[in-house]
């Protein structure tokens, strides 16, 4: 028998199973340079590797992705914000160790991690790419809001957090260029997966939806998500603070503790669109599914 649909039904759905292979193409792409040219000390450390292109590529894909799926739920807030910071993990790449890594040569002008100079150029492109992008993508969705009348207190807070971001991000590479191009990869990647664990915690405490049936395994999925997302970061900032007090733990001939933890974080990233896709394949228009909980929330 085949199932009545709607355009909006499958175009929502095609959007998040987009993200689920985007995310299973980066996999892919890193399991064969891992293959090919050693391990990783980080899933970051790719974009020195011949599967930059992707792990590029895909970060950008996601961002836009998750940019489609509009709504003016809570949740749907956090994931906006969430994309913004998808292509400042993509353009400001993680700070390295003079070394070899996964057969690419890296050279640091001093001791401990770096940014190579080679590629602090193209971290200015894209970051000038990016603020530009972002001031008009901010500016023009407040337009929108107003035009379409969808303007609701979620979407009036994710977007004046959009424009604090880029205001801030910009702001940073201009005053502290050094300490951004440290620090940025990780501010960022720590604020993306932290905001999708937000949602996917508030996925699992808000009411149940339209049908009953299998609510309460959904509910537990998305718990399970949140805290498992949570602990990865917890270890992979763990880390972070130990390398910043002299123990570099993302050498390339260093035990992969990282690229554990980010690949972890990464993983659950891809199960929680994957239980989305799931919960929500009939909805018609899940942009308001969380409508009520945010309701109830202001009350």
């Amino acid at each position: 028998m085949q199932l009545r649909t709607t355009s909006t039904q499958r175009t929502y759905r095609y959007v998040r199973l987009s993200i689920v292979g985007v995310v299973l193409l980066l996999a892919v792409s890193i399991t064969a340079q891992v293959v090919a040219g050693g391990p990783l000390g980080s899933v970051s450390a790719a974009y020195y590797t011949p599967a930059r292109n992707v792990f590029v590529g895909s970060l950008c894909a996601v961002a836009l992705a998750m940019l489609a799926l509009s709504g003016r739920s809570v949740e749907q807030a956090l994931l906006d914000v969430a994309a913004l910071l998808a292509p400042v993990i993509a353009f400001v790449p993680t700070p390295v160790a003079t070394g070899d890594i996964s057969g690419v040569a890296v050279a640091c002008p001093g001791e401990g991690a770096c940014i190579p100079a080679a590629v602090v150029p193209e971290v200015a492109n894209g970051m000038v790419s990016l603020a530009a992008i972002g001031v008009i993508g901010v500016l023009g969705a407040v337009v929108l809001a107003v035009v379409q009348r969808t303007l609701s207190a979620a979407l009036a807070w994710a977007l004046a957090l959009a424009g604090a971001i880029v205001v801030g991000m910009v702001g940073w590479w201009t005053l502290a260029p050094e300490t951004f191009l440290l620090g940025a990869h990780y501010v960022a990647t720590i604020g993306f997966f932290s905001l999708i664990a937000a949602v996917a915690a508030l996925a699992a405490i808000r009411p149940a939806a339209r049908t009953r049936r299998g609510h309460r395994a959904l509910r537990a999925a998305y718990a399970a998500i949140a805290a498992g997302i949570v602990l990865s970061l917890a270890f992979v900032i763990g880390l972070v603070v130990l390398q910043a007090v002299g123990v570099d733990l993302i050498a390339a001939d260093g035990p992969p503790l990282f690229f554990a933890g980010e690949a972890v974080a990464l993983l659950l990233f891809a199960a929680f669109w994957a239980v989305q896709t799931v919960e929500l394949w009939n909805e018609s228009d899940p942009a308001f599914r969380a409508a009520g909980f945010a309701r109830r929330i202001r009350e």
